[in-house]
């Protein structure tokens, strides 16, 4: 952080002396007002539902502004980053500061292929789920066993476990999420195979079978590829704050990211785009198309129950930047695989085209987002909705891992220890139950 010469001053009407509070700049963005020292000096904490106006850490990771649509890795645009890298490369710019070179990213690549393998006895812990168990609930249960099953990298004191977990966290999410994805289906585990790419190894985990191979379409194998990179990390959002304040603790990595990817469940975060797919499920099965007009209304309604999915986002409020991205892969996708006169993707398509013209969402900036065109993707090309979540764990745990040793390595962090508003009663005394009313 940089200091600045100038200082916010902070005033009472109750009396009180007023405060200065030094003010910090950032490279980009807002200016942060620092108030650690605000208790101490007036006895008062500040209120800030949601942390929606609070700087919890300084990362030099990821940029976010919403305003103008910008989304920055390491200081590089998503637009370029999606068109001229790929997932491994990604990662490696998130983990560590850089782009590789050629040699660079194929030692990587290499060191993330030698660990994609899961230890054997995980088949054996999975079998103790239900069959129809959530993917997201497998995941969870998963993503933490394995501190058990490699305590050799569980020190978050030592930075080369941390990095061997963060190239084993990498390395095993694919193998993990396609695990509980045959486990769902009664089909037998496929072990991971060395001379695919990252994204292709996980769709040969997923759809092939003893019985027959299979081979991934090029077109597909690069979407799946841009939809892990578009989702490789998004700033200090809810399940990133997770895993910052899990290993605050000073817990092992595992544990952490497994926090995160139950954060990620809900609905409101990593859930979005399944939320998205069901929407477009529960219209299709009203009459889809035709039914298209009566559900907008619906929308509209201030009264109405009814939600919109899969449009607008939290933080841009221009166009979501990976949003333009994905509805190109989405597009590309749908002409490949013949599927835009499917009646649910055309439904999608017809939902896009309104959203895009009609000065309801244009006046209220209710864009397409990542999830809307993320969830068709998947669908069409034949991953469960259940598993959409998943698949987004599995992209944004380099950005979790990134953002652990980042907070492990600031010479100012702490346990983390929000505080709090208290409205409850005040002091009283505990009355014989025969006196109590």
């Amino acid at each position: 952080m940089t200091p600045s010469s100038d200082k916010a001053t902070l005033s009472f009407s109750d009396g009180a002396p007023s405060v200065d509070l030094p003010i910090y700049k950032g490279t980009i963005g807002p200016d942060v007002i620092d108030i650690r020292k605000l208790y101490g000096q007036t006895g008062k904490f500040t209120y800030d539902p949601g942390f929606l106006s609070t700087a919890s850490c300084s990362s030099a990771i990821t940029y976010i502004d919403g305003d103008k649509g910008e989304l920055l890795y390491r200081g590089y645009p998503i637009d370029q980053i999606a068109v001229q890298c790929d997932y491994m490369e990604t990662c490696y710019l998130i983990l560590y500061g850089e782009l590789p070179n050629a040699e660079q990213k194929k030692a990587f690549s290499d060191r993330v292929t030698q660990h994609t393998m899961v230890h054997e006895q995980m088949q054996f812990f999975l079998r103790g789920f239900r069959r129809d168990a959530h993917p997201m609930a497998v995941l969870t249960g998963l993503v933490g066993a394995m501190s058990a099953f490699y305590p050799d990298s569980i020190n978050v004191n030592d930075p080369e476990q941390r990095d061997i977990s963060a190239i084993r966290l990498i390395a095993k999410m694919p193998t993990l999420v396609a695990m509980a994805y045959k486990y769902n289906q009664g089909q037998p585990y496929m072990y991971p195979r060395n001379d695919l790419s990252y994204a292709a190894n996980f769709m040969r985990m997923m759809w092939a079978t003893p019985c027959e191979d299979y081979v991934p379409n090029p077109v597909i194998e690069r979407a799946l590829d841009r939809i892990f990179i578009l989702h490789a990390d998004h700033e200090q959002n809810a399940s990133t704050s997770t895993v910052r304040l899990c290993a605050s603790s000073g817990t092992n990595p595992f544990a952490a990211i497994a926090a995160g990817v139950a954060c990620l469940w809900g609905p409101a975060h990593g859930g979005a785009n399944e939320a998205c797919l069901n929407m477009l499920d529960d219209i299709q099965a009203k009459g889809g198309v035709a039914k298209i007009g009566e559900f907008i209304s619906e929308v509209k309604d201030k009264n109405s129950s009814v939600r919109l999915m899969g449009f607008g986002h939290r933080v841009y409020k221009n166009y979501d930047p990976r949003a333009k991205l994905m509805r190109e892969t989405c597009h590309e996708v749908l002409d490949a695989l013949g599927l835009h006169n499917d009646p649910l993707f055309k439904l999608a398509m017809t939902l896009e085209k309104i959203a895009l013209e009609d000065d309801y969402f244009i006046q209220r900036k209710l864009y397409p987002n990542v999830d809307f065109y993320s969830g068709i993707v998947q669908k069409a090309i034949g991953v469960p909705v259940s598993l959409f979540t998943a698949n987004f764990a599995l992209a944004r745990t380099v950005g979790w891992i990134a953002q652990l040793n980042e907070m492990l390595t600031d010479p100012e962090y702490k346990i983390g220890r929000p505080r709090q508003l208290f409205t409850g009663s005040v002091r009283r005394d505990v009355k014989p139950i025969a006196e109590r009313g």
